[in-house]
């Protein structure tokens, strides 16, 4: 490798790429590919969307005066390059282990990382700020923010080019366009954009302006405004219907191939000089460079380990079968679905993580993609049940955050038979802070309406996702369930109806009582389990839901026993101890209760197992956590 990469290797800033040639930016970036390849093969992480992102990197790194100039990665999972050429090229072994770089730009860990970004669509919103406030300090400093195709879909990128196409900024938007996020992409603007790039006549006529005119080149302002004239005019004709983001006030560029550092770096050079909001239409392949990545997209997003010269997947030697939670989810909503035929799905842009897509083949009809757009897939989700359908919403806990409002508001309060799936909950491992899902059993038990449940096994999985479609229950179900394999190889049980609001004794005892919610019971059990031959005598109960509680377990539990334990994967400030202890206070029972959960800290990445034993949420903390207890007896 040494050998191999000998510019890169002398790459230890963007000042240092800028010293090179213009041609010397194609080796750069065959090196920083073979780069990527090789380091992400064996530490896992996000693949696909750095390899088609490579030569657009270098061209920037080069051509802007970063980090005085700002640019800005949505989603950031694709800024590996940008941290490899940007200083931490030696570090890069470490991403998205525990203790070591995030696999997202991270503002305290950089002065080039801009701004953070781990969810999409914030890019054209955070840049327009700071292109604002260089403005007003007087400050000749270009922001550049790059978005997907997939990203653009959300509102809130629209909102950004809405307000930034009035503002009379130097903000130069790079629309990164290569039809696809994790799954394919979907909905109207991919087609524009897909007529945009297809369009051969368009793009043959631009490319004869561009060139006659010298539009990238040094020209008389009359010489511009008669191409920009004459192209729009065009645009408008031959793609029969108006530029979407000249109408937004945006000089649109492009479609320019993305795979050309060299054009490119001249094209940013030429762009530098054009004053107001720009956007720049980059056309790219994810997975660009490596055969197995291009073809199979979807799956080396993030392949996980890999061989990096055939692109074979290595399983781990050690083979689970016990089935994942969003396995059971994707098949069981298949039953349900044939079941009961008012029974919908809506996902945005997750239908292969979310195991959607095997409902996708059996009820394609029935099974909507809007895109990432959480926020619209909640109300679109409550417009579905107004009608008498019965959706289930699936979305990750981290990405539900983004519509929390429409929760209220167009679902709570209207009682609408809208079921949350929500996936990912409590802390999903290298992806770190901004992809955790510990906040929602704190905001959803606070709202009014909703039953919020948390399965402990697969079987309880099932048996919730069929209790929320029942006709007596047509309210707002939640149920949260992690990203983790289950307990049983035999998941798939007759269908059983959980009653509302009910818990249930996993463990009978007279020493202290453990209250748990959700899949950390499971470890709750393994503690227990290690304690059983030391004469302890503990009780232990899956309360199932957090709104309603099991009023009546509760009245019991305070009655037999002075000191309980409570234990979710979720934060803590608020959460289901904090729930418990309010029932305590309201009901005048005096316990020693001591709360396990997230600490009042956005936790960093890391392996699950890593991040629960610092959260002191692994077995043997709760072992500790009990022993302590009873010994203070």
């Amino acid at each position: 490798m040494e050998q191999e990469t000998t510019l890169l290797n002398k790459i230890d800033s963007p000042a240092d790429l800028r010293k090179l040639h213009p041609e010397q930016l194609r080796q750069v970036s065959s090196e920083l590919r073979r780069y990527i390849i090789d380091l992400v093969s064996a530490n896992p992480g996000h693949l696909g969307a750095n390899l088609g992102v490579v030569e657009l990197t270098v061209a920037l790194h080069y051509a802007f005066d970063t980090p005085y100039d700002k640019i800005i990665w949505d989603v950031g999972h694709q800024a590996y390059g940008h941290k490899i050429l940007t200083g931490r090229r030696d570090l890069f072994a470490t991403n998205r282990k525990y203790g070591g770089i995030s696999g997202f730009p991270k503002m305290s860990e950089s002065e080039y990382d801009a701004f953070g970004t781990g969810h999409s669509s914030t890019s054209i919103s955070a840049a327009l700020g700071m292109a604002v406030a260089a403005r007003e300090r007087g400050e000749k400093r270009h922001v550049v923010a790059v978005i997907g195709d997939g990203a653009m879909t959300a509102g809130l990128a629209f909102e950004g080019l809405n307000n930034a196409g009035i503002s009379n900024t130097d903000l130069l938007v790079i629309l990164n366009d290569n039809n696809i996020a994790i799954d394919e992409n979907v909905g109207a603007l991919k087609e524009y954009l897909l007529d945009i790039t297809t369009s051969r006549t368009y793009n043959k006529f631009k490319n004869k302006v561009w060139n006659s005119l010298g539009i990238f080149g040094k020209y008389t302002s009359s010489a511009r405004k008669l191409a920009a004239q004459i192209e729009a005019g065009f645009k408008s004709s031959l793609l029969d219907k108006s530029n979407l983001f000249e109408g937004m006030n945006f000089r649109y560029f492009g479609p320019i191939d993305g795979h050309d550092a060299v054009y490119m770096s001249k094209i940013f050079e030429d762009l530098k000089r054009i004053p107001g909001p720009k956007l720049l239409h980059c056309i790219t392949t994810k997975g660009k460079g490596f055969k197995k990545a291009e073809k199979e997209q979807t799956v080396f997003h993030a392949p996980g380990r890999f061989d990096r010269l055939t692109g074979e997947i290595l399983h781990s030697p050690v083979k689970d079968t016990a089935a994942s939670f969003q396995t059971v989810f994707g098949k069981t909503i298949v039953e349900l679905a044939e079941m009961n035929g008012r029974i919908s799905a809506v996902t945005p842009a997750m239908p292969t993580g979310s195991a959607l897509n095997i409902m996708m083949h059996r009820f394609p009809e029935r099974v909507y993609d809007v895109g990432i757009a959480e926020q619209h897939a909640v109300t679109f989700s409550a417009g579905l049940a107004a009608m008498g359908m019965i959706p289930y919403c699936h979305i990750y806990s981290t990405f539900l955050q983004r519509s929390y409002d429409q929760i209220i508001h167009d679902v709570a309060i209207q009682k609408l038979h809208v079921v949350f799936c929500i996936d990912r909950g409590g802390l999903v491992g290298q992806d770190g802070s901004t992809h955790h899902g510990f906040f929602d059993i704190a905001f959803m038990r606070s709202i009014p309406n909703i039953t919020v449940a948390a399965p402990m096994d697969e079987r309880e999985l099932r048996n919730m996702l069929y209790t929320a479609q029942l006709e007596k229950n047509s309210m707002p179900f939640s149920i949260r369930y992690p990203r983790r394999k289950g307990t049983y190889k035999e998941w798939h049980t007759p269908f059983e109806e959980i009653e509302i609001g009910k818990s249930r004794m996993v463990s009978d005892g007279k020493d202290i009582a453990i209250l748990s919610i959700g899949y950390p019971g499971n470890t709750v059990s393994r503690a227990i389990k290690k304690l059983s031959g030391e004469n302890f005598s503990i009780a232990h109960y899956d309360m199932r839901f957090t709104a309603p509680l099991d009023r009546e377990a509760l009245h019991d539990i305070f009655r037999k026993f002075s000191h309980i334990i409570t234990v979710e994967d979720g934060i803590l400030s608020g959460g289901f101890g904090s729930a418990v202890l309010e029932f305590m206070s309201d009901n005048g029972y005096n316990a020693k209760i001591t709360r396990l959960g997230i600490p009042d800290y956005f936790v960093e990445h890391g392996l699950p197992e890593e991040l629960y034993k610092e959260c002191g949420l692994d077995s043997e903390a709760i072992e500790l956590t009990i022993r302590k207890m009873i010994l203070e007896k």
